[in-house]
């Protein structure tokens, strides 16, 4: 693909080497001009870890959730379960994707791939952990389709075999809202809307966040330290509650900072009064 010298700096910005709280700012929210729901599809053609092709041209006879995601997101390690869920009841009638991005928090073991060799090994490394069922496409080194969406590291679209989106949700763990998206679409029922939940899913994917540090090594867990302290404290405070699932640890640890909270305003109006 042939960028302008803009598009090329944009891509190189795209390839960030330390997480930064301008991202997580960024993540937030969708632009204005983002795509959503009754947009149509930007061109692009995609190669697989099948062997086969996701293009936009050629989407199939079936509608499509298209997910994106990285092996350093807790986001995306959070929602795989959710979408192999979703893809056993509903992948006979929907095509399930999911593309390879940047890597959401690149550290000194897993870096940001540099080369479009170095970003199809890494999509094989998220497939191969989280063992996925469905296609895997990468995206190209500029992540050039990324962009066109404005980036956020997992949101997932369901969009009609003509190319159009029709459902939107910011973060793929939420899982109830694709569901009713997949429920009325494979029941004929038309369906458009967006699910931008924050919160709640930000909090099920925290538990994970040391899990990622683990794997994507210690710089990752400075870099959201510096960045992102409150996620830092949510994230080392979930590691008191391991029996919990991973998913679970997040909202505890967010119940355990209040109640501390809380017990702190106590104790000081009480010294004060």
């Amino acid at each position: 693909m042939d960028l302008r010298p803009s598009e090329r700096h944009a891509g190189t910005e795209c390839r960030f080497e330390r997480f930064r709280t301008r991202l997580l700012i960024d993540d937030m929210t969708f632009g204005r001009n983002a795509l959503g729901p009754g947009g149509t599809l930007p061109e692009f053609d995609l190669s697989t870890l099948e062997g086969g092709r996701f293009a936009s041209g050629a989407l199939g006879r079936r509608p499509v959730l298209m997910v994106f995601g990285s092996r350093t997101c807790p986001v995306t390690e959070s929602a795989v379960p959710v979408l192999k869920r979703l893809h056993d009841r509903f992948g006979r009638q929907v095509r399930f994707v999911l593309v390879n991005t940047r890597e959401a928090h690149p550290g000194q073991t897993i870096g940001q791939p540099g080369t479009s060799e170095e970003k199809r090994l890494h999509a094989q490394r998220l497939r191969d952990h989280h063992d996925i069922p469905f296609e895997v496409a990468v995206d190209d080194i500029d992540g050039t389709l990324h962009r066109a969406f404005t980036p956020k590291p997992n949101s997932a679209y369901l969009i009609d075999a003509g190319g159009t989106v029709l459902f939107l949700s910011h973060r793929a763990n939420d899982e109830p809202a694709p569901r009713r998206a997949l429920e009325r679409t494979v029941s004929g029922h038309p369906v458009h809307g967006h699910s931008r939940a924050v919160a709640g899913p930000l909090l099920r994917a925290v538990g994970h966040l040391p899990g990622i540090v683990r794997a994507a090594g210690s710089r990752t867990g400075r870099d959201v330290w510096r960045a992102a302290p409150p996620l830092a404290v949510l994230g080392a405070l979930s590691r008191l509650f391991h029996r919990l699932p991973a998913d679970r640890r997040g909202p505890a640890a967010a119940v355990a900072l209040a109640l501390l909270a809380c017990t702190a305003a106590v104790g000081t109006f009480t010294v004060l009064g």
